[in-house]
């Protein structure tokens, strides 16, 4: 994995099931998420590298190891990863034991898409929010200053309140792409939103904002 794709949250699904995982890959990578399919519990713990941030979408029953026994590995071993439990087969039981395990959502399918997405968004803020820390003064200035020319664009569009779709069609750019530069932006000014940018580029006096936005 190159240092510029670790940059990038990653969203993990585990599912047996070689459509609903492609369906569901489809789904986020149309939304500009960085994703990973597996087809096994046991995949997942060969493949991943757990230093990336994101989450892990995760189905209970699947050949060999379950989505159940997973969370335990990964509670033993450690790993901060926040889980979304996607499954068919949902019962109190399993909901509970999970959840307490520390899953972020317990989902049961068939679920909306927007519901899926929001439960998302809501878990890599959780796994960005985990590994971030704030910026000293000297630091901030610093990591501006290496801002590249787009992604002083992108924060200007971002600043102004546009959306990611507005963005894209503004700069003639897949959402995907638009995706990535604002996860780079907030992941080097250590946000989590257009709202910790703000509070972030509010620290400048408006001399220095105004440079650094380009703002005439």
């Amino acid at each position: 994995m190159s240092d510029k794709q670790d940059q990038q949250p990653l969203i993990r699904v585990v599912n047996d099931d070689q459509d609903f995982l492609d369906g569901l890959r489809f789904l986020l990578d149309a939304q500009g998420w960085r994703t990973a399919g597996y087809r096994s519990a046991q995949a997942f713990l060969t493949a991943d590298a757990p230093s990336v941030p994101g989450c892990l979408v995760l189905d209970i029953r699947m050949p060999g190891m379950s989505g159940i026994e997973l969370q335990e590995e990964i509670k033993r071993r450690g790993i901060d990863l926040p889980i979304i439990i996607l499954t068919g087969h949902a019962d109190i039981d399993s909901a509970v034991r999970t959840l307490k395990m520390g899953a972020v959502d317990f989902l049961q399918k068939p679920v909306s898409p927007q519901a899926f997405l929001e439960s998302v968004e809501e878990a890599v803020k959780h796994s960005l929010e985990q590994r971030l820390g704030g910026l000293d003064y000297k630091s901030l200035c610093e990591v501006l200053e290496g801002f590249s020319a787009r992604e002083k664009q992108l924060a200007a569009l971002l600043v102004q309140g546009l959306v990611n779709s507005a963005i894209a069609e503004r700069l003639s750019l897949s959402l995907k792409t638009v995706q990535n530069y604002r996860n780079t932006i907030y992941r080097k000014l250590r946000v989590l939103n257009t709202e910790g940018l703000l509070r972030v580029l509010g620290r400048l006096s408006e001399a220095e904002r105004r440079a650094f936005l380009r703002i005439s």
